[in-house]
């Protein structure tokens, strides 16, 4: 006996208001998840420390062949070096061609500070700790682990998301002071030593400029970009489907995300505490 289907009337119209409303859909989805990890951070913490302890030991000193190289505060300590070498090497050239190359210490204490210490930090927080929390959560997925502590009554987002949140939250502070002091080191580096400039011409207008309210708001920009960052990853992770190569898709997805979201949250701060002008007046 064979059951009739009704006729659907205008196909084409609900395949284009499919195609509208599967990715508003997928937006709610995803909020409805980062306010469940994010309301669920104090049972982490009162109930999952051990497993909270574990993630901040092996997000900041990383995992086998990472630990050899000094685990991810190496990793990011390296990029901010070669971005505050690229300022000393743009700055001064730029400077030079005409006639203030003296400001080059303005440079360093002015563009590290409020933007290349944040956004490096949040790249490598992305391609390291990031991808490694989606490949991790991807993998319990479709290995049915994650089904498996729900059965055993363990809250699946408060033991896996919410302690990598906030595990990503305590990591990312000495990842900031690593990423900073290292941008400041290289552009001086190659300012004094390898351009030859006075260190006291340099350590002048560095001292200058060097604002402690704008440190102050480029952590809070740091710690704002690693809460974005880690939830967009525990998110893909826990929504991974289709095996191996599906955890592969999610951990590029994730990746993809998190950059771009990072760069909405950097430019939005910037522009809340700073402003159009930048809050800044050089003068003579």
């Amino acid at each position: 006996m064979t059951v009739s289907r009704p006729h659907s009337q205008f196909p084409w119209l609900k395949g284009k208001f499919r195609a509208v409303a599967d990715p508003w859909n997928q937006i709610g989805v995803q909020t409805k998840f980062y306010g469940r990890t994010l309301r669920s951070i104090v049972i982490a913490v009162t109930r999952y420390r051990i497993e909270l302890i574990r993630q901040i030991a092996q997000m900041g000193l990383g995992a086998g062949a990472l630990i050899v190289i000094g685990g991810t505060v190496a990793i990011v300590g390296f990029l901010t070096v070669t971005t505050g070498a690229l300022v000393a090497v743009q700055g001064y050239t730029d400077f030079a061609e005409i006639g203030v190359e003296a400001l080059t210490g303005f440079a360093s204490a002015f563009f590290n500070v409020r933007l290349i210490a944040p956004a490096t930090t949040a790249v490598a927080l992305a391609a390291t700790i990031g991808a490694g929390a989606t490949a991790q959560l991807g993998a319990m997925r479709i290995n049915e682990e994650i089904d498996a502590l729900e059965v055993m009554g363990i809250r699946s987002i408060a033991y896996l998301a919410s302690t990598r949140v906030v595990a990503g939250l305590l990591v990312v502070i000495p990842l900031y002071c690593v990423g900073v002091l290292a941008s400041f080191w290289a552009a001086r580096f190659g300012t004094t030593v390898i351009y030859g400039q006075s260190t006291g011409v340099y350590d002048h207008y560095f001292r200058t400029f060097l604002n402690p309210t704008d440190l102050v708001w480029s952590f809070a920009q740091c710690i704002m970009l690693a809460v974005v960052i880690m939830l967009v990853h525990t998110y893909y992770g826990f929504s991974a489907r289709g095996g191996p190569a599906g955890v592969g898709e999610a951990v590029g997805r994730a990746v993809r995300t998190s950059l771009i979201l990072s760069a909405f949250v950097l430019v939005m701060i910037s522009l809340a505490v700073y402003g159009q002008s930048g809050n800044f007046n050089l003068a003579g």
